[in-house]
């Protein structure tokens, strides 16, 4: 059994990650969001029990649907929402929007709106820590349909080669926009690729954010000892379409209940009431607190300012 204030610890960031992508999307109706935006509804176990696992100095690189690793991995929600309104306040002022948030501070090496891109980028990331031998591990979040780009084979199979300390986290919603991974490839055991470059690789429940930390916290101890790389596909599924435009009517009704019914948020909710002995009153007051973040959050994005033009040239000759 876990103790409380770990368990405690995920849920916090779970409901986090929930709340913050339930308000966001209000945001988005609103208009005050611009461009796509990709909620992590229903994914939230993977990021969470993956960031929960590495140490803070640890790297991720992450993906478009990535607010939940941003989260994870220690991020302020004001200087997220601030992010996504696109105000100079945000991590990257605002010119980075929802898919390209990064945070260095805190090894979050960027998210990346080019499907599949991140990887490689991770391996350089993995490759760097190898030569100069600072014991960090990078976990490079991806897709069942960034697995389908050429860039995901030619780096992990580089990441193999060199035994970098890299854990290519593969979530497996099942589509790729709305085609089902049945459409996309004759072997949907997504691990297997991995296997077939001699990588350690596995298939694990996405949405238990236990057996996800358990799996993570194995692998970064191989990886630190020069065993890596390592890939762990996680089958979830999203709770809507690809985007909040798209109303997901391809997806099966039965299928998303079951999934609904494995809700990660709820199983860890179960596992605090029946297993760890909080109360219903300890969670309220949880979710309460997050309520309160997220509104100040929000609050602070709304009244921060956007760069000026002459902020903006200023900016980018920098870079």
């Amino acid at each position: 059994m876990y103790e409380q204030e770990f368990v405690n610890s995920l849920y916090i960031q779970l409901y986090r990650i929930r709340h913050f992508e339930t308000e966001c999307i209000k945001l988005y109706r609103q208009g005050l969001i611009r461009g796509y935006f990709h909620p992590y509804l229903g994914e939230e176990a993977i990021a969470v029990g993956t960031c929960a696992a590495l140490e803070p100095s640890d790297y991720i690189t992450s993906t478009h649907r990535g607010h939940g690793h941003c989260i994870a991995k220690g991020a302020e929600l004001k200087y997220m929402v601030a992010e996504l309104l696109g105000k100079k306040t945000g991590y990257c002022f605002g010119l980075g929007g929802s898919m390209h948030i990064a945070d260095l501070s805190k090894g979050n090496l960027g998210a990346n709106a080019i499907v599949g891109a991140n990887v490689p980028l991770g391996v350089g990331a993995a490759l760097a820590s190898s030569l100069i031998q600072n014991h960090r591990v990078t976990a490079v979040f991806t897709s069942d349909g960034g697995s389908n780009n050429g860039v995901f084979a030619e780096s992990l199979n580089l990441a193999a080669i060199w035994n970098l300390p890299m854990i290519l986290v593969l979530e497996n919603n099942q589509y790729a926009v709305s085609t089902p991974i049945s459409e996309s490839t004759r072997q949907p055991e997504l691990y297997k690729r991995g296997q077939a470059l001699g990588i350690d690789s596995m298939r694990i429940d996405g949405n238990d954010v236990f057996k996800v930390f358990e799996k993570i916290k194995q692998s970064a101890k191989k990886c630190r000892q020069g065993k890596g790389p390592v890939l762990i596909e996680m089958l979830t599924y999203r709770h809507g379409g690809h985007h909040v435009n798209d109303p997901g009517t391809y997806m099966p009704r039965e299928k998303l209940d079951y999934f609904l019914s494995i809700d990660p948020v709820k199983r860890c909710k179960t596992y605090l009431l029946e297993t760890v002995g909080v109360t219903e009153q300890d969670i309220a007051d949880i979710e309460s607190g997050i309520h309160k973040e997220m509104q100040d959050a929000i609050e602070f994005a709304k009244k921060s300012e956007e760069l000026s033009q002459e902020e903006f040239l200023e900016l980018i000759q920098d870079y």
